[in-house]
């Protein structure tokens, strides 16, 4: 589970859509800012209903990125908010699969 103080509060997300650069990656696009302060790196998930009707697998996908995030948190030093936005076709990805994906992702953010 992420801790309360990595996750992305609701009125933020509206921010980082518009402030934040965006990277493509296979299965989700990331959006990011970093506000360099001493604040823990922050992240939010966005999985639609376009992506999966039903909530168990809108859940699981959720599920996993949380997992891939805190498991990598260490990447991306503090002062970072980032945003994935899922696309189609990671519902037919394993976790595994995400959680590299996720772990590439945060390393090109790392770079930029």
């Amino acid at each position: 589970m992420l801790a309360p103080e990595n996750r992305l509060r609701t009125k933020d997300f509206e921010r980082v859509k518009k402030e934040g650069k965006l990277l493509q990656s296979e299965n989700f696009g990331v959006i990011y800012i970093n506000k360099k302060d001493d604040l823990p790196s922050r992240y939010g998930f966005v999985v639609s209903t376009k992506i999966a009707k039903e909530a168990v697998h809108r859940n699981r996908i959720k599920r996993a990125l949380r997992e891939a995030v805190r498991h990598n948190l260490s990447i991306l030093k503090n002062g970072h908010e980032v945003i994935f936005l899922t696309k189609r076709n990671i519902i037919r990805r394993t976790t595994d699969e995400i959680m590299k994906q996720v772990r590439e992702a945060l390393e090109r953010v790392k770079k930029r």
